[in-house]
């Protein structure tokens, strides 16, 4: 009954259940910047706001737009990054310009056409406000919405509010810095997989290091957490994607992330995505999963309707992951190392996911996990350095 068992693991502010969810502690609760309204209503006031926002730009368990409108700020229009507004868009789908019909505002997608807001959208805007719930993971793509939306107010000379949420992943730093050479809409900047900072650090570093086009920097302002640490464990209040369901999935996510850049599937189409892998040709494994259509998650997974063979991490021991603080590869290495095909298993995706070239080849080639770690240790370092910069809270330990 190992899975049942709950090891002691000291935190500042939450500790882990044994049913693989954080619980708080009701004695000091982290706040996140959109909930503390006193603090930033006086900057919104008789200005013209466009908001970055979606399905988690929430107060509690109400949306940060109707908040805003009772208080009668002026909210022209909202931008809505992957997944759309209301987050019922699978994964890479292109979602259309639209008007809410609850509020009757102008949605203007981030995931469509374009990727950045085109500037006569921020015709007449005084202050944009960014509130998006980020997973803290580089190939999670709001933090490259929020690249393209700073350096379109840095163009038209429009300061940007981050309301800024604590990190869920942020207890710790891992994987490869991405090789400028791969860079994508998955990976813009020279960070690692992990990167252990908030969205508002997040763009501190951004405007620091002027990874904006032509080295700009924008107007920059932000709303921090009260009571958040990077020792902090945060649950996750309203699901930030559709395939990232529980806190599992979420500790999970950066090392079966990978996965998307191969054969295998992350059980998209199933009731536990980001929770198994696997795939029709897998061998050596005895737990089986059919991917279906889902409307509003998986319209279209990966081997639908095809029996896959895989791995159950689902009953995984949520405080194991929490306490090694790294990227699983053993996970990366099975998989290649048990299908039928390998010459078939990675596709040109894996190289935008890894950040580079070497960590497919050391797959490859048999490299093991620890040699793979090594390799990335000397650009974490130099990571950890420009990081250190721009934390706007006590570091974890």
């Amino acid at each position: 009954m190992k899975y049942l068992r709950c090891l002691i693991f000291s935190v500042v502010f939450f500790a882990i259940s044994c049913n693989g969810q954080p619980v708080e502690n009701k004695a000091i609760r982290i706040k996140t910047g959109a909930e503390q309204t006193e603090k930033y209503i006086s900057l919104l006031q008789n200005k013209r706001i466009a908001l970055v926002a979606n399905h988690t730009t929430k107060i509690n368990e109400t949306h940060l737009v109707d908040s805003l409108l009772s208080l009668d700020v002026k909210i022209e229009k909202i931008f809505s990054p992957e997944h759309g507004f209301r987050g019922d868009a699978d994964a890479g789908e292109h979602v259309k310009n639209y008007t809410d019909e609850k509020t009757g505002l102008s949605v203007i997608s981030l995931y469509g056409s374009s990727k950045k807001p085109d500037l006569k959208d921020l015709d007449g805007i005084d202050l944009v406000v960014f509130d998006l719930q980020d997973v803290g993971v580089r190939f999670y793509t709001y933090i490259s919405t929020m690249h393209y939306v700073m350096e379109a107010c840095a163009e038209v000379n429009v300061e940007i509010l981050i309301l800024d949420r604590p990190n869920p992943n942020g207890f710790y730093v891992d994987g490869p810095v991405l090789d400028s050479n791969y860079k994508s809409f998955v990976g813009m900047h020279p960070v690692p997989v992990v990167h252990g900072m908030t969205i508002a650090e997040y763009a501190r570093m951004i405007n620091g290091e002027k990874w904006l086009r032509n080295g700009m920097q924008c107007k920059l302002n932000f709303i921090k957490c009260e009571n958040y640490t990077h020792d902090s464990l945060y649950k996750i209040q309203v699901n930030p994607s559709p395939n990232l369901q529980n806190m599992l999935s979420v500790y999970l996510y950066p090392s079966l992330g990978f996965f998307e850049g191969t054969s295998l599937s992350v059980g998209r189409g199933t009731e536990f995505p980001f929770q198994v892998f696997g795939g029709p040709d897998l061998k050596n494994a005895e737990f089986t999963f059919t991917p279906k259509s889902i409307n509003g998650a998986s319209k279209h997974p990966k081997y639908q309707n095809q029996k896959c063979y895989g791995i159950d991490l689902k009953n995984i021991n949520i405080d194991d992951i929490v306490a090694k603080k790294k990227i699983n590869l053993e996970w990366i290495l099975y998989g290649y190392r048990n299908v039928e095909n390998m010459n078939d298993f990675f596709n040109t995706f894996f190289y935008n996911l890894s950040g580079n070239n070497q960590m497919r080849e050391q797959i490859v080639q048999g490299e093991s996990a620890e040699g793979i770690r090594d390799s990335w240790q000397t650009d974490l370092e130099k990571f950890k350095k420009i990081r250190k910069k721009y934390l706007i809270y006590k570091d974890f330990e």
